[in-house]
């Protein structure tokens, strides 16, 4: 299979996350669309033998030429997005959804002094709070069916409301707990709203806030042992924590927007634009570029929206729509809007998304772009020629006897001076040797360069003389390398060279990498060397001090998190759950053990007895 499509995607560039999947053909045609909760694992299933495939898969993957994804947040929203799509594009291989013409919605009778909530496909009448839309009328009426386990509000129709008064009965809905019947004054009107509002809020995007209420009232009842309460509260969060999930990539209003998110590093800057018309997402482009000089984000920002606006052609015209979305605003901001008003011949809104559902999109879309660049970055060290140039540019700027087929790099990570570790990564021919990779703990140091020092006498000590090493295993940690890096300038440097002089490991190559301007420090050099920018050579050794970078990072939180972890599990009435709640909200240890009884309490499930105890513990 892997012949016949030459263009197939690598297992490892495809995300492990949601999203929906695009094929196209020769032509650039929509052949179908589909979502997954795991792209990875169901567009694996299309590169199967040929003879395994069904006829109509067989025949759609023959007839593709190109694959593309869209990562979204969860399930949900890939459901959303397919949906969306489907009807946009009209695949051939698709049949879902293909007859249904509208769309479902939740609406609220908010004029009526019993409000009921139901789902309706019309949007024309008055008096009506519409939430939506859905994507399915048999998923909708589900989630409502839930949702009146939660809140038991009125969700019948006119007629059997008055029935139901008259005959002094209420229906069904009532008896099972789905109904606080109003019909027969079992709830007073003001009650009922209140109730009516409250599953409103949770809809419209109040559903974190009223969750964590829910919660805290369990922890409550559990405390107190009315158990019948707490496990009615449990099984309500379960509920909403299960459905309706806030979409961000269907809007409620008929919003005309371009929406520009951007990942960058100091090397390249990966672009994603959603298009977005009449609230539907009706395009997704996405693109990767070399940054020749340094660009913070505002210019970048300028730079993606005149590459995006510039006709291509004279008197070619732009879509241009009502409002374009950016990370940050450009400095002459004022100026852009201006030349945007005049492609467009009338009002153009340029602006930054602080709250709401365009936020929660420009997440998504940044999602996408982080993804973009580093697919990018991988396929570029991946590519054989570029490795090549990149191993023989460091050899010569770096003035090396041979080309740096083993380069390990070292960093150290720590939290205001506690908890220091360090990393070791392994490159070999430009690409990571993940099983040799290793880290250390470092139990006491006094700085940065001290900390390198210790490392450094850690890792040489395995290491033999040239001679000795000649039938050296290349799988083992004795084997020895052409080039040593570490993360920082020329202290950092000097102390590398003092620990290799000390070990008494000779012939080894050492420099340093600066972050702030990627300068290549060498030992006892007043100047640093300063390799072009966008070069294979620059690009690699970013990438490998970035990679020790991340394994240090990693190793320190982990530390971090079983070392806070410990202490709070030794309070009683603390477990697992309520230990994992409040690193979550705090973010990290040093924010926890900074805050105070009364922000502690604040967390679901902490009363200010147990807070006062966890404050003792981690403050002693």
């Amino acid at each position: 299979m892997a012949d016949e499509l030459s263009w197939r995607p690598k297992t490892s560039e495809i995300p492990a996350a949601p999203g929906v999947y695009r094929w196209f053909d020769k032509r650039g045609r929509v052949l179908y669309v589909g979502k997954a909760k795991n792209l990875r694992s169901r567009l694996q299933s299309y590169f199967a033998p040929l003879d395994t495939l069904h006829e109509r898969t067989r025949r759609m993957v023959t007839r593709a030429v190109d694959l593309q994804w869209t990562i979204v947040k969860n399930e949900y929203e890939a459901l959303q997005l397919e949906f969306m799509w489907i009807k946009e594009f009209d695949p051939p291989y698709n049949v879902v959804f293909k007859d249904d013409k509208s769309y479902p919605y939740l609406a609220v009778s908010i004029q009526d002094e019993f409000p009921r909530v139901f789902v309706t496909r019309n949007r024309d009448a008055a008096g009506l709070r519409y939430f939506g839309p859905f994507t399915s009328a048999w998923a909708l009426r589900e989630t409502l069916d839930t949702l009146l386990k939660v809140f038991p509000v009125r969700s019948c129709s006119e007629g059997t409301f008055k029935r139901a008064a008259r005959s002094g009965r209420p229906c069904l809905l009532a008896d099972i707990g789905k109904c606080s019947a109003p019909c027969v004054n079992r709830i007073e009107a003001p009650a009922h709203r209140a109730k009516v509002m409250e599953l409103a809020e949770f809809i419209g995007g109040g559903d974190e806030k009223f969750v964590a209420s829910l919660k805290a009232r369990m922890f409550q009842a559990s405390e107190a042992e009315q158990y019948e309460l707490a496990a009615k509260l449990r099984d309500d969060v379960s509920a909403l924590d299960q459905i309706l999930q806030k979409s961000t990539v269907v809007f409620t209003d008929d919003t005309d927007a371009d929406l520009v998110a951007i990942a960058d590093d100091e090397l390249a800057a990966a672009v994603q634009l959603f298009i977005v018309r009449g609230g539907r997402i009706r395009g997704v482009r996405g693109w990767v570029v070399d940054k020749e000089l340094e660009r913070s984000l505002p210019e970048l920002v300028e730079y993606v929206l005149q590459n995006i606006y510039t006709p291509s052609k004279p008197g070619l015209v732009v879509d241009v729509p009502k409002e374009v979305i950016v990370p940050v605003l450009p400095e002459d901001h004022a100026a852009l809007e201006t030349w945007l008003r005049e492609l467009r011949g009338g009002k153009v809104s340029l602006r930054t998304a602080a709250r709401g559902d365009k936020r929660q999109l420009g997440e998504t879309a940044l999602t996408n772009a982080k993804h973009s660049l580093m697919l990018y970055k991988n396929r570029r060290s991946a590519d054989f020629t570029a490795r090549a140039d990149a191993l023989a540019g460091i050899q010569r700027a770096l003035q090396l006897e041979d080309a740096p087929l083993r380069i390990e790099c070292f960093d150290v990570s720590h939290l205001q001076g506690t908890d220091v570790v360090a990393s070791m990564v392994v490159f070999e021919d430009g690409l990571p040797k993940k099983s040799q990779y290793r880290r250390f703990s470092i139990e006491s140091t006094t700085d940065d360069t001290d900390s390198i020092y210790q490392v450094l006498m850690r890792r040489l000590k395995y290491l033999k003389s040239p001679s000795e090493d000649a039938e050296a295993d290349p799988t083992k940690f004795s084997y020895r390398p052409n080039l040593l890096i570490v993360d920082g300038g020329q202290p950092q440097v000097n102390a590398a060279a003092r620990a290799i002089r000390d070990s008494g490991v000779a012939g080894l190559a050492v420099c340093g990498l600066a972050k702030r301007l990627e300068e290549v420090w060498l030992p006892g050099e007043p100047f640093p060397v300063i390799l072009p920018r966008a070069t294979d050579e620059l690009f690699l050794m970013q990438r490998i001090r970035d990679e020790a970078h991340r394994f240090a990072i990693t190793f320190q939180r982990k530390k971090r998190s079983s070392a806070i972890g410990s202490q709070l599990s030794e309070v009683p009435g603390l477990g697992d759950k309520r230990v994992a709640a409040l690193l979550k909200h705090f973010g990290s240890a040093k924010r926890l053990k900074l805050a105070s009884v009364d922000e502690i309490a604040e967390v679901a499930g902490i009363g200010k007895t147990l807070a006062t105890e966890i404050t003792a513990r981690l403050n002693p």
